[in-house]
């Protein structure tokens, strides 16, 4: 069984390879997908794509009309999200991810230190499993791929 995992959240971090790192040392069938990782790229695709805007508020609802169709449908496509809730960085997006992934019924494994608890405790009532770390989220998943 090969799972489909969308990794949401921050991009200006490396959790995402530590992700992968450890699926790949417990020898886990999975495909990651998310959003657009470059940031620069992510920010300027609306007018890649759509040509030059009058302003930076065009040019952000540009970029974020081809963003938002990259998450829904790599998201749709997911077996499983997992959404980081990290200290350093404003989290609107994986707010935003993580909220559509549950809209989706999409089963959802929210990672966030303890103590972003409180400013949290909503959305990890609503996600499957809440954990603290990549370590015990990618454990969560082993266990789900045991035979």
């Amino acid at each position: 069984m090969n799972f489909v995992v969308y990794l949401a959240g921050e991009i200006h971090s490396n959790w995402r390879e530590e992700i992968k790192d450890k699926a790949k040392s417990l020898n886990l069938p999975i495909t990651f997908v998310g959003p657009m990782e470059h940031h620069d790229r992510s920010d300027d695709i609306g007018e890649e794509i759509l040509g030059r805007q009058p302003g930076k508020v065009y040019k952000d609802e540009a970029a974020s009309q081809i963003n938002n169709f990259r998450t829904s449908v790599l998201m749709n496509k997911a077996d499983v999200v997992i959404a980081l809730f990290g200290e350093k960085y404003k989290q609107w997006n994986t707010a935003m991810d993580a909220s559509a992934a549950i809209t989706l019924n999409k089963p959802l494994i929210l990672i966030r230190p303890e103590n972003l608890h409180h400013p949290l405790k909503e959305l990890s009532n609503k996600a499957n499993v809440t954990v603290e770390t990549v370590n015990q989220a990618m454990k969560v998943l082993a266990y789900v791929l045991e035979t």
